[in-house]
C-alpha cells in the first residue's frame, strides 16, 4: 500500500485531502507545520510528498529542500495556491518535481499521484547501464556524474533529463518530447522550469569543452559530443 507524507496547514482541508486518498488505498501521514513534515519523514519511508508551500515555521520549499536532502528520488508534489511564475520555478529548484494549484478535485490529485508512482516504479525497472559523456560516467542508478576531477550528486529530475538526452546523443529532442517524458505532461511553467535543470546539466558538464548541450531555439535540445 503506497504511503503519502501530507503537508497541510488548513486543518480542514488536510483532513479532507487525507480522508480521499485513505479512502483510494493509501497510507496517509498528515503533518501540519514544516519541523513536523520533516521530522515525520526522517522517521519512516514514503512513496510521495505533497507539500503545501504556505507552512508554519518552514515553508514547503524549506521542507523540500530538507527532503532532499535526505532523498534525491522520493516525488514531490506541491500544493499551492501561488500562481506566480516565480513561485513555481522556486518549488522546482527546491526539489519539487511538480505542483497542482488550489482548488484542485481530487480526482485530478490522484491521478498525479498515481502517475508519480507509476513511473517512480518504472524508473527502478530502467537499465542500470551508465552513460559515458565524453570524459564524464553517468551512473543513473546511482544519480552520480563524474570524471576524473569532479563529481556532482543529481537530483532525481536532473538525471532524468540527462538519461533522456543521452539516449538520444546527437539528436534534437523537442521541449515537450522531454516534458512528456519526464514530467508526464507539457505545460508551459514546467517548460520554463526545465530550463533550470538543463542550465544545471550545462553547469557540471562544462568541465568537459567537447560536451555541448545545444539550445536549438524553439524546438529543443541535442546532446552533442565533439571529438
Amino acid at each position: 500500500m503506497p504511503s503519502i507524507l501530507l503537508v497541510e496547514d488548513d486543518p480542514a482541508l488536510g483532513v479532507v485531502i487525507k480522508d480521499n486518498l485513505q479512502q483510494n488505498g493509501y497510507t496517509v501521514d498528515l503533518a501540519n507545520d514544516g519541523n513536523k513534515a520533516i521530522d515525520l519523514f526522517r522517521s519512516k519511508p514514503f512513496d510521495i510528498c505533497l507539500l503545501d508551500v504556505m507552512l508554519p515555521k518552514k515553508d514547503g520549499f524549506t521542507v523540500a529542500q530538507s527532503i532532499r536532502s535526505h532523498n534525491q528520488d522520493v516525488p514531490i508534489l506541491f500544493l499551492t495556491a501561488k500562481s506566480m511564475e516565480e513561485d513555481r520555478i522556486t518549488g522546482f529548484q527546491s526539489g519539487g518535481d511538480d505542483y497542482i494549484t488550489k482548488p484542485f478535485s481530487m480526482k485530478e490529485l490522484t491521478l498525479r499521484i498515481e502517475v508519480f508512482l507509476k513511473r517512480s516504479s518504472s524508473n527502478n525497472d530502467l537499465s542500470r547501464k551508465p552513460y559515458r559523456i565524453g570524459s564524464f560516467h553517468f551512473d543513473y542508478e546511482n544519480l552520480t556524474l563524474s570524471n576524473t576531477e569532479n563529481s556532482f550528486q543529481l537530483t532525481a529530475k536532473e538525471a532524468l533529463v540527462l538519461k533522456y538526452l543521452c539516449s538520444n546523443k546527437g539528436k534534437v529532442v523537442k521541449r515537450n518530447d522531454i516534458l512528456e517524458a519526464v514530467w508526464g505532461t507539457d505545460d508551459y511553467f514546467l517548460g520554463r522550469s526545465m530550463d533550470v535543470f538543463i542550465s544545471r546539466l550545462r553547469k557540471y558538464l562544462k568541465a568537459d569543452p567537447t560536451i555541448h548541450i545545444k539550445n536549438i531555439h524553439g524546438v529543443g535540445f541535442s546532446l552533442q559530443i565533439n571529438g
